[in-house]
């Protein structure tokens, strides 16, 4: 069978409503201890350590409000670093499915290497991303890839409702990405691996979720915003946006 269609089985290591939109500070948080112990977990890669300092996994997984036995869902998996922490956090009550429209090699080599039983793969475009039986969903996360989605032949008016359709009631979307020139719309998203903020609001906004919360965690003020994340010494600077299902 395609390596997209089969789940992936293998033995996992034992591991409010709020008013109007709030800033965010990755303070102490009940499920610290749970979310150190997947950042710590032997499943992750070298590569994702790496990684880790520039991601900042611990204030990721605090601003998603993952919890152990969540559902979630993946866009744009890329090579699996936020698929498997999910699902790290997620454990074996809980279930992540990884969305790309075609599977690249690094996550397929991550899940042979370290596979998780409750990580599903699913090839699937990105107009129509949900899995079949995947909602409805506690959890979807497009992390530093909706600028990807914006340069490509995507009606992403589409996508975004059946993302909203997906989700639980009372369910998050979480975007991160890179923050583009203010006025710059989706014009440097292909050149300079950015979208402005205003946009993915606006978009968001007009599939009817609405905006909870925002991060400064991911935030560099030192980041002028004129050139691609792989050309830089530093983090470049980021928005994160919590959208809810009313």
């Amino acid at each position: 069978m395609p390596f997209a269609s089969i789940r992936l089985l293998a033995c996992i290591l034992t591991l409010g409503l709020l008013p109007a939109p709030v800033a965010f500070s990755a303070d102490t948080h009940p499920l610290d201890a749970v979310y150190a112990q997947a950042i710590a977990s032997p499943l992750r890669t070298d590569e994702d350590r790496r990684a880790d300092a520039r991601r900042q996994p611990l204030a990721f997984l605090k601003f998603t409000e993952m919890k152990p036995g969540m559902t979630v869902l993946d866009i744009d998996t890329g090579g699996g670093y936020t698929t498997q922490l999910l699902a790290l956090v997620a454990g074996p009550q809980g279930m992540v499915w990884a969305q790309a429209d075609r599977l690249r090699p690094g996550f397929a080599q991550r899940m042979t290497e370290h596979p998780q039983a409750n990580i599903i793969a699913a090839a699937l475009p990105y107009e129509d991303p949900v899995p079949q039986g995947a909602s409805p969903l506690d959890l979807i996360t497009i992390v530093l890839n909706y600028h990807d989605i914006a340069f490509m032949s995507v009606d992403r008016a589409r996508m975004d409702r059946h993302l909203f359709d997906a989700l639980k009631p009372r369910g998050h979307l979480v975007v991160i990405d890179n923050a583009a020139p203010s006025g710059s719309g989706t014009t440097v998203t292909k050149s300079l691996h950015r979208i402005e903020k205003k946009v993915v609001l606006e978009e968001f906004q007009q599939a009817g979720f609405r905006l909870e919360a925002e991060s400064a965690d991911f935030q560099n003020p030192a980041d002028s915003r004129d050139q691609p994340f792989y050309k830089m010494d530093m983090p470049t600077d980021k928005f994160a946006l919590r959208f809810v299902k009313p």
